[in-house]
């Protein structure tokens, strides 16, 4: 099993006929030199046979280790919908991600046989997870691929409501870009959609709701209500005493957040949506340094969260940034709910969103069949059908790749006349050999047919005029992207495409006597306050790739230390003047990734706050 400490010629024991297998390590067998060292940090109890040990439902709680007997993993446990999930012996550890982060239960652990359980508190796992590399790769890598079994099992909440509504689009792309686990029960077409209205007394109107343990019911609830229904946000922080308020999630703020509290600094990660970003929505990352064999956004992601919070980063999801302002020393960031938070100092790590294609019609297919991300979550909807991607950078490459793995044909639709000119080698040397993969260059798409959901888009080539219809379910589109930067227009100076100007010509651009009163010059990362930096995509003249971002991140906090290490006595105070909006300048040197044309989120992490 990997992680396992044993010695030379001593396989690990073999699962029991009736035990779950260990699936791509989501079920590993600990070591008795393992078991040895976690028991010397935790309590040896005997379970009684039925005895509960985690309750569907519950938040927290504490890491067991099975001694001996058995213990089943249920859904819905107690009632006629009850469903046996996976089965574990001796040596095995229970919990999955949401334990470490301190969301709810998704199952029911309960002991199937009586023995004996090593019991230690989650607090002090973190701890010893930490101390120990080994062991900490083992329960962090088990944890993952037990949340990615929980999604696909669809355990969890339910999400009922219509393909056609808006709002059961959002929530489902919520818990998707969340990985929360649930499952989704159209109105239109599944079958269980009626008895469950008739169950709960409501009418196809008052859709879509969150059904929860077949007992709580939530009509049409906002994101923020029902993250907080799963716990998967920590609470608004009353306090002034943040040193360090990161706004945006993706690989930017999420590097900012683990140097930041690492280092010490009382830091908060807030995102409006989802962390990752727009790496987030990527399925397969594979030029990121330390991982050969490729990464998944939503994965490189959620181990980027744990570790910030394992050094004391608090994250808050959803926390929509609307204002930022001096005050007393300190920077106010208020968010669409009311709440505010304090910071000493702020990171910027807000990213970009993408470009919606203009096409007539194509706004009322958004979320049924066209999609401006490509996960497991939008593959589901293709179906056996065709699909088209617009655009020629990697993440359109990407897109295709992965999504050729589960459809008859992918056409990739590009404008220019060469599919190299914005994609990596890598990646045009796996769509030239990929036999389902039909490239069309020189081509735009001029419209879209289908009523409810897509059947066809009509392409033109660029030079000849020729116009052609394509059968295809589904339009993912790939353009480039806008950053996310429109609450601060009229605080910080941007450039003339909206990024946030940094170092030199943010200083230039200042109001007056911000900068006259520090003791040092405006730092590479900073903007055009002082105290306040912009990291990764949303940054003017950034490069736009992963790698890149997270580098940002980390230097920022590097700025952030240079910055309190010098008196604040001149930081703007309430009232006092700021940048005017009209500050905006080309991007220093013309540099042609700040307009983040045909951005893509290989190379992204856009999409990170807003």
């Amino acid at each position: 099993m990997a992680g396992e400490d044993r010695s030379p010629g001593t396989a690990p024991r073999a699962a029991a006929p009736d035990e779950t297998p260990d699936l791509y390590g989501a079920y590993p067998r600990l070591t008795p030199k393992q078991i040895r060292f976690l028991s010397g940090h935790g309590t040896r109890r005997p379970v009684a046979a039925g005895e509960v040990l985690i309750r569907e439902g519950d938040r927290g709680g504490d890491f067991y280790v099975i001694l001996g007997g058995s213990v089943a993993i249920t859904e819905y446990y107690g009632t006629s919908d009850e469903r046996l999930l996976r089965l574990h012996r001796q040596g095995r550890f229970l919990g999955e991600l949401g334990l470490l982060q301190g969301q709810v239960a998704f199952y029911t652990a309960h002991a199937r046989e009586a023995g004996e359980v090593l019991v230690i508190p989650v607090d002090r796992l973190r701890v010893l997870v930490a101390r120990d590399p080994v062991l900490g790769n083992l329960v962090l890598r088990a944890y993952l691929g037990r949340r990615t079994m929980l999604v696909g099992a669809g355990a969890g909440f339910r999400i009922l409501g219509s393909r056609y509504s808006s709002d059961t689009r959002r929530l489902r792309e919520f818990a998707a870009r969340n990985w929360l686990p649930h499952r989704w029960i159209d109105l239109e077409t599944d079958a269980e959609a009626e008895a469950l209205l008739r169950r709960f007394s409501i009418t196809p109107e008052e859709t879509p709701i969150v059904i929860w343990r077949e007992e709580q019911v939530l009509r049409n609830p906002g994101n923020a209500e029902l993250a907080r229904l799963i716990g998967l946000s920590t609470p608004a922080a009353a306090d002034r005493d943040h040193d360090l308020l990161i706004v945006g999630s993706g690989p930017a703020g999420i590097a900012a957040a683990v140097y930041g509290s690492s280092d010490g600094l009382a830091t908060t990660l807030v995102d409006a949506f989802a962390t990752g970003g727009q790496a987030g929505t990527s399925s397969l990352i594979e030029n990121y340094l330390g991982f050969p064999s490729g990464i998944s956004g939503s994965e490189l992601a959620e181990r980027g969260v744990l570790q910030a919070r394992k050094f004391g980063a608090r994250v808050r999801i959803p926390a929509e940034a609307t204002s930022l302002e001096p005050d007393g020393g300190h920077y106010r960031v208020t968010f669409a709910d009311g709440t505010e938070a304090l910071g000493r100092t702020v990171v910027l790590a807000t990213g970009a969103h993408y470009r919606r294609l203009d096409v007539p019609g194509i706004a009322r297919l958004e979320g049924t069949s066209v999609f401006y991300a490509a996960t497991v979550y939008e593959a589901r909807q293709c179906g056996a059908d065709p699909v088209a991607v617009v655009g020629g950078g990697n993440s359109a490459g990407q897109a295709s790749l992965f999504l050729a793995e589960r459809v008859p044909r992918v056409h990739l639709l590009i404008r220019g006349p060469s599919l190299g000119a914005g994609m990596s080698r890598y990646l045009v040397d796996q769509i030239e050999r990929h036999p389902r993969v039909n490239v069309a260059l020189d081509t735009e798409v001029r419209e879209v047919r289908g009523d409810d959901t897509l059947r066809s888009v009509v392409v033109e080539h660029i030079r000849t005029k020729e116009r052609r219809a394509l059968d295809a379910c589904s339009l993912f589109v790939f353009i480039g992207a806008e950053p996310c930067t429109d609450w601060l227009s009229d605080v910080l100076a941007l450039d003339d495409e909206g990024f946030v100007l940094t170092g030199a010509e943010a200083e230039a651009r200042a109001a007056p006597g911000v900068w006259e009163s520090q003791s040092r010059g405006c730092l590479r990362l900073e903007t055009s306050l002082p105290g306040v930096f912009a990291a990764g995509d949303v940054r003017s003249g950034s490069v736009k790739r992963v790698a890149s971002a997270a580098g940002e991140g980390a230097m920022a906090v590097h700025h952030v230390h240079d910055h309190l290490g010098h008196t604040t006595a001149g930081l703007p105070g309430p009232g006092d003047d700021l940048p005017a909006p009209s500050g905006r300048s080309a991007a220093p040197g013309g540099d042609p990734h700040a307009s983040a044309t045909d951005a893509h989120p290989l190379h992204m992490t856009g999409g990170e706050g807003r």
